[in-house]
């Protein structure tokens, strides 16, 4: 228990304190112009209510992923604890804060705008088409899922295409639609059936008739086996819930609804320490339940999934109205990301190609493409989609943090901040592509892809120190005349 409320207070107490340093350093001014104002279009660019946004970007960037990331993370044991808490406060709200105010500052820009004008032109590039075959993978990921969970609990007559049919319908509409229409209505609802989901859990870890059988006193060894050991793979298997390049595509949308600057750390930095803190509650609560770090292990080894125990630690131990907001979130969750997901791939592609997206045919040009690749894409076995997809998740999260990282040393700031995220975020994702078994990655022995990684995130920090004294101070960031 000590450590599970260790490790809360770190998250909690960190948005009050690293929070507010990071939103001092990056000088937010409720007086500085805003994209929604300056741009509004009142399709992607609209004035929203704060508590809308805030509960829009908890759901777009969390979704299952801080529950059944958590679920499969705590088996790295409590290391993981230490991960979700220190890494959400130290990478991946930073990663998500700042992302989302540099969009602001560039009118609401997409990330690989975001990330080209830090890093240059063929970065921006290779961004470009590197976002948007992510967002895609999100997608047809959050597919699948739900379509299958949907087809086991229906007639046979509903069966899995049946429901992949239905899903890409409302895709296709929260795609197109207004941001305030289905987006701005539903997603309001499930982030706080999310919310409340996680409180009820929560209650009942603190005052319910439970034991959490995790300790800092024990070993940092990994439970889940030699052949995954903490470094690198706990920090991939636990993404959403610490830090995500997924975020960094999400934020830009919200960039476009905000009505001042200084709402930027409650909802980006907020809304991922929110996220952290359903991770941690749900790391929690799986190796609780199941009594252990040995029994999960046989739970899943057993053909169960994250899904299933969601589900039976919902009945158990909220009865059947958590059982409703199990439901609710295994299935609707991932559906609100993989729309949240092809929306910013439809925004990504109009930035890229210069496209206005106030008139309905020209945002259908852009979307029917993506659609009609999301589909071929979801042919791809699921299995390998989704572990393509938790390399290149993470992947994109060390190219914002080193965007992030010269846009701070550009401007004089403490970018110390980023940096030391960017290089160990570096390390992690060489080191984990070197390391996964083929076909997945490359095979190599652990220690030498550790090495290797490590070497290219010492390799890329000097080349950027040796490079500093030559980067050049903007004279603004509220050139309003080139937002549009």
């Amino acid at each position: 228990m000590t450590a599970f409320l260790l490790s809360l207070a770190i998250l909690i107490g960190g948005y009050f304190t690293y929070g507010y340093v990071i939103d001092r350093m990056m000088s937010t001014d409720k007086s500085n112009p805003m994209p929604a104002h300056v741009r509004r279009d009142n399709i992607d660019f609209r004035p929203l209510p704060p508590w809308k946004v805030f509960l829009i970007q908890f759901l777009n960037i969390a979704g299952i992923g801080p529950i059944f990331g958590a679920i499969m993370g705590i088996m790295f044991g409590p290391a993981a604890f230490l991960w979700i808490a220190l890494g959400t406060i130290f990478a991946g709200a930073v990663h998500d804060f700042c992302s989302g105010v540099i969009s602001i500052r560039m009118g609401g820009a997409s990330l690989p705008e975001v990330i080209g004008r830090e890093l240059g032109s063929g970065v921006k590039l290779f961004m470009r088409a590197f976002s948007v075959i992510l967002l895609i993978f999100v997608a047809a990921v959050f597919v699948i899922t739900p379509a299958d969970l949907l087809s086991g609990m229906t007639p046979e007559a509903f069966d899995r295409f049946f429901w992949i049919a239905l899903i890409f319908i409302y895709y296709m509409l929260a795609t197109l639609l207004p941001i305030d229409k289905l987006i701005g209505n539903l997603y309001p609802i499930f982030g706080f059936a999310l919310l409340f989901m996680a409180a009820g859990i929560l209650c009942v870890l603190l005052w319910g008739d439970v034991t959490i059988p995790v300790s800092f006193g024990e070993s940092f060894e990994s439970r889940a086996g030699d052949t995954r050991p903490v470094f690198p793979m706990m920090f991939v298997s636990i993404a959403c819930g610490a830090i995500s390049g997924f975020h960094a595509t999400q934020s830009p949308m919200m960039a476009r609804c905000l009505t001042n600057e200084k709402l930027a750390r409650p909802i980006f930095y907020g809304a991922m320490v929110a996220e952290g803190v359903v991770a941690l509650i749900w790391a929690a609560a799986a190796v609780t339940f199941m009594g252990g770090y040995e029994q999960l292990a046989q739970y899943m080894a057993d053909g169960n999934t994250a899904g299933s125990l969601v589900h039976e630690v919902s009945f158990n131990w909220l009865g059947s109205f958590g059982g409703i907001l199990a439901i609710l979130g295994v299935i609707a969750a991932p559906i609100t990301t993989g729309d949240t997901a092809l929306r910013s791939a439809r925004l990504t592609v109009a930035d890229l190609l210069h496209v206005d997206q106030a008139p309905i045919w020209k945002r259908l040009a852009v979307t029917i493409p993506i659609f009609t690749l999301t589909a071929i894409v979801m042919m791809v076995k699921y299995e390998v989609l989704w572990r393509y997809f938790a390399w290149s998740n993470q992947t994109l999260a060390v190219f914002t943090l080193w965007a992030i990282t010269v846009y701070l040393a550009r401007r004089g700031k403490a970018y110390v901040v980023s940096l030391l995220p960017a290089m160990f975020m570096t390390a992690v994702s060489v080191s984990y592509i070197l390391a996964a078994p083929l076909p997945e990655g490359f095979g190599v022995d652990t220690a030498m892809a550790t090495c290797s990684g490590t070497a290219v995130a010492l390799i890329l920090a000097a080349a950027f120190i040796y490079s500093r004294s030559r980067l050049t101070a903007p004279q603004s960031d509220f050139d309003t005349k080139l937002w549009t």
